[in-house]
C-alpha cells in the first residue's frame, strides 16, 4: 500500500509573507500529483487541520508555512516536527479556531486523541509580516523552491515501507542575492 500524504498550506494572506504556505499550495494545485496526495489551503483554520489529522488518514503531513528561524529572508528549509511529549495540555491557543502555529495544531490533535503520523514542515524565512496582501520579493522567489522541496518529499515517500530514514534530508537553500 502506498502512503497517503497531506500537503497543508498555512498562513494569513493579509499579513505579507505569512501567506507563503498558501501561495505554495496554490502553485502546487496546478501540478499533476499522485492520487494518494491531497494538497489543501488551510490558511488560518488550525482547528480544521487538526480535525483532518485526527481522522488518521495520512501517513505523512507536510505543512508549508512562513517560519522565523533567524536565516536570510527567502531561505527554505525542511524540518521534522516533534509530536507533543507527555499528556496533551489544554491551552487557550488550542481552542482558537484560527490559531495556526504547527505546535498548537499538533497539541490539539493529541488533545483529541489522534496520531498525526509523521509531520514535516517546509518553511521559509519571512521578510515582511505586516498588513499587506503580497509576498516580499525574497519570499516570492522562494515559492518554487519550496514547491520543488515538497515534490521531492512526495517522490521519496513511495511505499508503505518508507520510514524516517527514507525521507531525504534537505539542506538549507537560499535564493541568489
Amino acid at each position: 500500500m502506498t502512503p497517503r500524504i497531506l500537503v497543508a498550506g498555512i498562513g494569513n494572506v493579509f499579513l505579507g509573507d505569512d501567506g507563503f504556505g498558501v501561495e505554495v499550495v496554490r502553485r502546487m494545485s496546478t501540478k499533476v500529483l499522485p492520487d494518494r496526495v491531497r494538497v489543501a489551503d488551510y490558511g488560518v483554520r488550525g482547528m480544521h487541520l487538526a480535525y483532518d489529522l485526527v481522522a488518521g488518514q495520512y501517513d505523512l503531513t507536510v505543512m508549508v508555512d512562513a517560519t522565523t528561524r533567524g536565516d536570510a529572508p527567502g531561505t527554505v528549509y525542511v524540518v521534522e516536527l516533534d509530536l507533543p511529549e507527555g499528556p496533551p495540555r489544554p491551552t487557550a491557543e488550542a481552542l482558537d479556531a484560527h490559531g495556526m502555529q504547527p505546535d498548537v495544531v499538533l497539541n490539539l490533535v493529541a488533545l483529541l486523541g489522534g496520531d498525526p503520523g509523521r509531520v514535516l514542515l517546509v518553511g521559509c524565512e519571512p521578510a515582511v509580516l505586516d498588513h499587506r496582501m503580497e509576498l516580499s520579493p525574497a519570499v516570492a522567489a522562494a515559492v518554487d523552491t519550496a514547491a520543488d522541496a515538497v515534490a521531492d518529499l512526495i517522490g521519496a515517500c513511495r511505499s508503505a515501507a518508507t520510514g524516517r530514514s527514507r525521507v531525504p534530508s534537505c539542506a538549507l537553500e537560499s535564493p541568489e542575492k
